[in-house]
């Protein structure tokens, strides 16, 4: 957990949308007006999560560091939208979100970007749109470069866990029935073995964000199935080379981001590092939390 002697607040930030009101609920730990700091924004993953998982990333904040973590529109306890149609859901409304987090804390002039799994996609996106000038270092964490390969690379994983659980998550996808508590209970068995490896139980904020999209799949559906195509077409292979700021890769050895899905970051990415976790799946913050919080402050600080 962060030091004792840092506080943290909470709060909403106002996200128009086409003349829409919504709240974007953010944790701030530390003081934006501390001298000499770059403030770290961390993006979590899901789509349809919450910021929960990652707050181990509040340990980032020591001395005078300060760390943002949000929870994404539609998710967690910014405002839920499920009426709203698949179009509205696009990598180009939480690249809008993101810039008004930025602007409401006057930090876009410079700032860190921490991006996990999804988040690391939307990061990657929002560095390659905006070439945001403020941002100063980047952070992909445990994330995809292309949709098909990381489908190729869950589709390995999931060989290895029992025959019974590959069945339970295959007829399911199938049926379209993923809501469904026995599919849910093996989706459980892979995230003890791919995941979260080395906590038992798992920590709380871990299955709370894990149960968010059993109780609004709306984001994940959208995100999946719309333009954005999460679920299979997705990719910015072609692009990785426009991410022009420092960049540090990370995955874990038994991740499901595999060295496959991150590879075209490392070789694409002009100046990049690729660190990866020994004994972690695709929670290093937690499987290895000591060790990824060196490593992240360390390339923060260089």
């Amino acid at each position: 957990m962060p030091s004792p002697l840092l506080s943290v607040t909470e709060g909403k930030i106002c996200f128009i949308v086409d003349g829409e009101s919504f709240e974007t609920y953010y944790k701030l730990a530390g003081d934006l007006t501390s001298p000499g700091q770059v403030p770290i924004v961390v993006l979590h993953g899901g789509p349809g999560v919450a910021h929960n998982y990652m707050s181990p990333l509040l340990d980032l904040g020591k001395g005078n560091q300060s760390v943002i973590l949000y929870d994404q529109l539609g998710q967690g306890n910014s405002t839920h939208l499920q009426s709203k149609p698949i179009s509205f859901w696009t990598i180009d409304l939480f690249i809008i979100e993101l810039e008004n987090l930025l602007t409401h804390f006057s930090i876009s002039g410079s700032f860190h970007l921490i991006g996990h799994s999804w988040g690391a996609t939307l990061a990657s996106e929002f560095v390659v749109r905006k070439q945001p000038p403020g941002l100063k270092r980047l952070v992909l964490s445990n994330g995809l470069a292309s949709a098909r390969l990381r489908n190729e690379a869950i589709a390995i994983r999931r060989k290895s866990l029992p025959v019974d659980v590959q069945e339970v998550l295959k007829t399911h996808e199938e049926a379209g029935t993923t809501q469904s508590p026995e599919y849910n209970a093996a989706m459980m068995v892979f995230h003890q073995a791919f995941t979260c490896r080395t906590i038992r139980p798992l920590p709380e904020d871990v299955l709370f964000s894990i149960k968010q999209n059993q109780l609004d799949p709306t984001v994940i559906n959208a995100m999946r199935n719309g333009s954005a195509g999460l679920k299979d077409s997705w990719e910015i292979t072609d692009r990785v080379h426009l991410i022009r700021v420092p960049t540090l890769v990370i995955n874990g050895e038994y991740d499901y981001m595999m060295d496959s899905v991150c590879a075209p970051f490392f070789s694409g990415i002009p100046d990049v590092k690729w660190v990866k976790f020994a004994e972690s799946g695709h929670f290093p913050h937690w499987d290895e939390r000591e060790r990824y919080m060196e490593t992240v402050l360390e390339f923060l600080q260089q």
